[in-house]
């Protein structure tokens, strides 16, 4: 994962993805490796059921600029199982990441711990005599300024969901395979190979 000389990637550099998917095995497998064959770097990636069943949504926050994010999309719809592709990096929309990070927390820096977490409105989710877990929900830069701050303490481990968006509004994305298509056109998005089109001779299913 690249990364720049202050540790945090470049905001016009990172391109926000919402792919629905056919909740089926090997779905994640085929969209990873469509994009490690295209040579674009995954910054995060994370999954989840949706409200309707049988569908999946992956939120991909990738790295490239606009015209990469329209290639990726037009790769994207040559996947068998890939049932919408929306880019929301431009769009009125809501990201959220979450993080949890245990932090050593002797009795003596307690009170200064969780006047940090108050400023960040980030919450202690569970106190041992000599560490603290603690669970922060928002943007990147919020959560690595809370890391920031958190260093000095000493940070035990971490761990961080990826980024998940969603668009303004009272409109859902239909993802209907019947009614769904590509509406990328004009891009090279290169020959796809029978493990992209699930063997189908390169036939776009949608």
């Amino acid at each position: 994962m690249a990364a720049e000389s202050n540790g945090r990637r470049s905001a016009s550099r990172l391109q926000a993805l919402v792919v629905y998917v056919e909740d089926r095995p090997g779905v994640l497998t085929r969209v990873a490796s469509l994009f490690r064959r295209r040579s674009f770097n995954i910054a995060s990636l994370t999954v989840g059921h949706t409200d309707q069943p049988g569908v999946s949504r992956m939120t991909i926050v990738m790295e490239g600029d606009d015209a990469d994010a329209l290639r990726c999309e037009a790769n994207l719809y040559r996947l068998v199982n890939v049932l919408r592709v929306e880019n929301v990096t431009h769009l009125p929309s809501v990201q959220r990441d979450l993080a949890l990070v245990k932090v050593r927390c002797p009795a003596s820096a307690r009170s200064d711990l969780l006047q940090v977490c108050d400023v960040f409105r980030a919450r202690v989710i569970d106190v041992s005599p000599e560490a603290m877990i603690v669970e922060i929900t928002g943007t990147e830069d919020k959560i690595e300024g809370l890391l920031d701050v958190l260093r000095p303490f000493g940070i035990i481990e971490m761990v961080r969901t990826g980024s998940v968006a969603m668009t303004r509004g009272a409109e859902a994305p239909s993802v209907d395979p019947h009614f769904v298509h590509a509406t990328v056109s004009g891009v090279d998005s290169g020959q796809p190979d029978q493990q992209e089109t699930g063997g189908q001779g390169g036939t776009d299913v949608l």
